[in-house]
């Protein structure tokens, strides 16, 4: 029998427990807060019904501390947990502490995740279930993988067995290039994952990387909710993701969605889960990985599926059937996401952690921004230096890149580095623009990417003279500002004078 939840805790910080806990609240549950040291005034905290401290700022002595977050749930009487993304929510081990404490895990089986949380034993389990997986081999030493990379012919790419979020990962051209970068993919992998495992597959030239997202009940009924396609990458991340493909048929999805629900039954999935696929110019498509997971991108498929995942994983784990079938989807529109990250495009994309002085943030028809951020928020290099998901949808993709556009045009954020430039710069490039890319693109475009975006010719008048007035205004206030400390510093006796004059020079 279902059962509704009264008291929901969110395993996570950031703009996706903002994102969870409205909807909680949408369903009348009240949410639970957790937050390190330093997120003492996170947004997240700010929305939530109660919030509980666990730890220092070091996400290994806080967020990720099973002990802590399920104390955290005993004490607030809570009757579920949702993890968002990253942290703990793809690790079984929580799960199974969760179903100890009694508390419901709102994701899918412990069993399912260790299934795919090995990228090895996923391509195993995958090619059993008849979903195409690109060429590869596991190796133990260097002279094994060029041996494998010999059979299945270079270039081929590194990737660590249980890693993620392009950690651990080397394209090898050729044999001279093996040994270095299978020492560096192995040192990494251990660094983030803490197994220094790594395997090959071939690499596919100019693929692009497209994902469905799948959506099943305990009963066993599994849906597809469409694709997005996730090409646009900086050191094999996604920043821009989209929905519908523009590589992509009707036909071609309905297949890659066919073959995504098998896979998922074959591991006895349930929840939200991503099929991560490499597309090929031929149309071809090769499996990846599977995020056990809520995607960081989810908000495109909402926007054309009209469904809430979150509010969806949240009555699966209650025990409630879904309530559509895959005839009962329909696509409508266009939605484009851009992930607006606290990072200097210029210098590798590297964080720029900081305090956020001023945020304004877009709005207007067909807009959604995902954020967890206000001005005076301090964006932490402890953390993930993500801002904002900033999203559009329209009812086709040419009127949604114009209203990213505009959105984007009406973002302002000040006090840190970001990279809006580089949206702007992107959403500018003809080649985007006609959706034609792949997951090199900004590596191939650098030069057009990176830096302030270009000032088109009819704003250049208006915004020389804009900038010409604010110049005016600052140098009155700045004048006017000297005038009243000098009239004040003439009616003050000479002791408090001296002793202010003191202050300012210590």
């Amino acid at each position: 029998m279902p059962r509704a939840f009264k008291k929901v805790l969110v395993a996570n910080r950031g703009e996706i427990a903002v994102r969870i806990t409205r909807t909680l609240h949408e369903m009348g549950i009240a949410a639970v807060a957790i937050h390190s040291e330093i997120d003492r005034a996170a947004l997240h905290v700010r929305m939530a019904d109660e919030a509980y401290a666990i730890g220092p700022a070091p996400a290994s002595e806080s967020y990720l501390r099973i002990d802590k977050v399920i104390d955290v749930a005993k004490r607030a009487g809570c009757d579920a947990v949702h993890p968002g993304y990253g942290f703990l929510s793809e690790n079984p081990d929580f799960v199974d502490a969760c179903e100890r404490a009694g508390i419901t895990f709102i994701g899918p089986p412990a069993s399912a995740m260790r299934q795919m949380g090995s990228k090895t034993a996923a391509r195993a389990k995958m090619s059993e279930a008849g979903v195409p997986i690109v060429p590869g081999a596991t190796c133990e030493t260097t002279d094994e993988a060029v041996a494998a990379a010999k059979k299945i012919g270079f270039p081929v790419m590194l990737k660590a067995a249980a890693g993620g979020g392009g950690k651990g990962m080397r394209l090898v051209a050729g044999e001279s290039e093996m040994a270095s970068a299978w020492e560096r993919a192995r040192s990494e992998a251990k660094k983030f994952f803490g197994d220094d495992t790594v395997y090959l597959e071939k690499a596919l030239i100019r693929p692009r990387h497209v994902e469905i997202q799948v959506l099943g009940d305990r009963d066993g009924n599994m849906v597809h909710v469409f694709e997005r396609d996730c090409s646009i990458q900086r050191r094999n991340q996604k920043v821009v993701e989209e929905t519908p493909s523009p590589a992509a048929s009707r036909e071609l999805v309905a297949r890659m969605g066919q073959i995504a629900v098998q896979g998922a039954k074959a591991v006895g999935y349930h929840s939200a889960g991503t099929f991560e696929f490499l597309l090929a110019e031929d149309g071809s498509f090769y499996f990846l990985e599977m995020n056990t997971r809520l995607q960081v991108e989810h908000p495109v498929t909402e926007l054309v599926a009209g469904h809430d995942l979150v509010r969806e994983m949240i009555g699966v784990a209650q025990g409630e059937k879904l309530h559509f079938t895959q005839t009962d989807l329909v696509s409508r529109g266009a939605a484009i996401e851009c992930r607006i990250y606290a990072e200097d495009p210029q210098n590798e994309f590297l964080p720029s952690p900081g305090r956020i002085e001023r945020l304004v943030t877009p709005s207007g028809p067909g807009v959604r921004d995902d954020g967890g951020a206000y001005p005076g928020a301090e964006i932490s290099s402890y953390y993930d230096p993500l801002v904002s998901k900033l999203c559009v949808w329209a009812p086709t993709r040419e009127r949604a890149v114009a209203r990213m556009r505009r959105a984007l045009s009406e973002y302002i954020v000040t006090g840190i580095r970001t990279n809006l430039a580089f949206h702007e710069k992107l959403f500018q490039h003809p080649d985007f623009v006609a959706g034609s890319y792949d997951t090199g693109f900004i590596d191939r475009n650098k030069e057009q990417l990176l830096g302030f975006p270009a000032l088109p010719e009819h704003r250049r008048t208006s915004v020389a003279v804009a900038v010409a007035l604010a110049a005016a205004r600052q140098e009155q206030s700045t004048a006017k500002t000297e005038a009243q400390s000098s009239a004040l510093g003439s009616r003050l006796s000479p002791w408090v004078a001296s002793h202010r004059s003191k202050l300012r020079t210590v």
